[in-house]
């Protein structure tokens, strides 16, 4: 059970509209390392995972990118909020997304190509979905800092560097969790079985 707080996790007060800027900003929502595959990537492996320090961990960063999911609509919200005629057909980043979506929030990647389960995995294996994690998280960290890179709107760089941060923070704990569960499962089969389907140790070779 989810309980809303309806307040994000870090105020969004875009003051500027720009419409260029979005096209960007919304790969975050839903391109390929962004916030809605992080959390359902989260959220659908805690199921399988045998631990319960690490379920907990996937649910709570689950739910969080829930919370960044929001942020980030926010701000694409705020960037394209009144927009007048002419400032979309200034814009031919946003020029595309504006013939298929207006100015709604659609999951889709800055390069156009919407939201799929495909850019996601859940195998059920301890160190593949971990492993995976901390590279997904290590990517969208990179993204937003391609997005600072092309950003000069102070309100936008606050909240991009607020969720760049967390990113990392999520790594962290990725990496920690990684260890832990390393420790519970049986040296020899850390790299060589999944736990959960293989119980004998494949004996070495000859």
């Amino acid at each position: 059970m989810f309980v809303y707080e309806k307040k994000l996790q870090f105020p969004v007060k875009i003051a500027t509209p720009n419409p260029k800027l979005a096209a960007m900003i919304i790969s975050q929502y839903g391109g390929p390392d962004g916030e809605l595959g992080a959390s359902m990537r989260y959220l659908s492996q805690r199921y399988a995972m045998p631990y319960a320090e690490a379920k907990g961990l996937l649910t709570d960063i689950g739910t969080e990118e829930l919370g960044h999911m929001e942020m980030v609509a926010a701000v694409v919200h705020q960037l394209t909020r009144n927009l007048t005629d002419e400032q979309v057909q200034n814009s031919p980043a946003f020029a595309p997304y504006f013939v298929d979506h207006t100015t709604g929030i659609y999951p889709t990647a800055a390069s156009g190509f919407p939201w799929s389960a495909g850019s996601i995995q859940s195998t059920g294996d301890v160190i593949a979905d971990l492993t995976e994690d901390l590279a997904a998280e290590q990517k969208a960290r990179l993204t937003y800092d391609n997005i600072l890179r092309l950003s000069d709107d102070p309100d936008v760089n606050n909240v991009i560097r607020f969720l760049r941060e967390r990113e990392i923070v999520h790594f962290q704990r990725f990496g920690e969790c990684l260890r832990l569960c390393k420790e519970k499962m049986d040296a020899r089969n850390v790299y060589l079985t999944n736990p959960a389907f293989d119980k004998q140790t494949p004996q070495p070779r000859s």
